[in-house]
């Protein structure tokens, strides 16, 4: 049975076109988020809202592209990303932090590992995804906020944009990825009819 996003792990079907699939939803995920920052009123919040739902459906094919990798982090990744979208959402800043910034922080750190663990992408992209998550951390302190500004808008955007980029323009490597996909251990459905 098929699940949305391909999230059923079909046999013989290429991770490249998903690959690039998973950068154009990122990069929309991205731009919404620029236009929801610069526009007042409706539209904003009509943007943020596209974001959003973007953000979930890039967090579902990142999912995907990064099981094989491994599981656990690709799944804990996915559901940083779902409260990336929460605590926007619920505009929740205890204490003056971004908590929505933390989790991109925290999700971005994830995306870097798994990346430079995958082997079907660039290492320098999963080490530029780690800086990103460092700069978007940084909002934890908000003396270390204002210190780093810009630089650590700059550098979590730079991680993030250069990953995304990537994937839309380039995909990955399908053999390298075809081969964790072969190694990754399988769900038996031993149920009988």
């Amino acid at each position: 049975m098929s699940t949305p996003f391909g999230l059923d792990g079909a046999q013989g079907s290429s991770p490249r076109p998903r690959a690039r699939i998973a950068g154009g939803v990122s990069l929309l995920t991205m731009l919404m988020g620029i236009v929801s920052m610069s526009l007042p009123g409706k539209l904003g919040t009509a943007a943020y809202f596209c974001a959003t739902a973007s953000n979930i459906a890039a967090a579902l094919l990142f999912y995907r592209l990064f099981r094989p990798v491994n599981k656990i982090a690709s799944l804990a990744a996915t559901i940083m990303s779902f409260l990336v979208s929460g605590a926007g959402v619920l505009e929740w800043h205890p204490q003056g932090v971004d908590i929505g910034l933390v989790f991109l922080g925290l999700y971005c750190l994830l995306i870097g590992g798994l990346v430079w663990w995958s082997r079907f992408l660039p290492r320098i992209l999963g080490l530029l995804m780690a800086v990103a998550g460092l700069c978007w951390m940084s909002s934890l302190y908000s003396a270390m906020t204002h210190l780093l500004s810009p630089y650590n808008l700059a550098g979590g955007a730079l991680g993030q944009g250069a990953l995304t980029l990537w994937l839309l323009v380039m995909g990955v490597d399908t053999r390298v990825w075809k081969e964790l996909s072969d190694q990754a251990p399988r769900i038996v459905n031993n149920s009988t009819s």
